[in-house]
């Protein structure tokens, strides 16, 4: 069953393992889709079956993903889920270790490469979307100055928030509740810069 923690990676060999951009892609869809076969993920990210079911026997190699109980009559398909309910990354546990900290910096060029297309995608398609969704849709940004402390503080109120709404969603959706619920992509960025 999947673990309702995030799941902390410190080990170079999961690090790279998320890290590859068709894994990356594959656990993203598994979370959204929360259960599916290798046949279904293959069709999602427009891949061979066979290159699918290889790296997602990768992820879960490494843990991240496990077999889910199966959801159809053939008892041949394999089903899969993400084994917690996301990872997690911290900077003291690569810091002062340049192998970790290169795959930590690699799955964030990969996450930041799949979230711009995803949000490319969005901005695309933005008019095949109802008029209550392109006004529900937000883009922002906010400069402000703050110090390292503050910004540790803002990071885990708006992830707590964000976790806040992904739950009650998901509990909406366990009694059935579905009815004009899409998926939903957030995503925030928030580190220091210079002018």
């Amino acid at each position: 069953m999947t673990s309702q923690e995030n799941r902390r990676i410190t080990d170079l060999g999961t690090l790279k393992a998320i890290s590859h951009p068709l894994r990356m892609r594959l656990y993203r869809a598994l979370f959204v889709a929360r259960t599916a076969t290798a046949s279904q993920l293959a069709d999602q990210v427009d891949e061979a079956v066979s290159l699918v079911s290889y790296h997602l026997r990768k992820l879960a190699d490494h843990g991240l993903i496990e077999e889910a109980e199966t959801q159809s009559a053939d008892g041949r398909e394999r089903w899969w889920q993400t084994s917690t309910y996301g990872v997690e990354i911290r900077d003291e546990d690569v810091r002062g270790t340049p192998e970790l900290a290169a795959a930590s910096d690699a799955l964030g060029r990969t996450m930041n490469e799949q979230r711009t297309e995803l949000h490319r995608r969005f901005l695309d398609e933005r008019l095949t979307w109802s008029e209550a969704w392109r006004s529900a849709s937000v883009s922002s940004e906010w400069l402000p100055r703050l110090t390292a402390e503050e910004l540790a503080a803002l990071g885990k109120e708006l992830d707590a928030l964000c976790e806040k709404y992904d739950k009650k969603a998901r509990a909406a959706e366990a009694a059935g509740e579905t009815e004009g619920r899409e998926n939903v992509a957030i995503h925030l960025h928030a580190f220091p810069y210079h002018s």
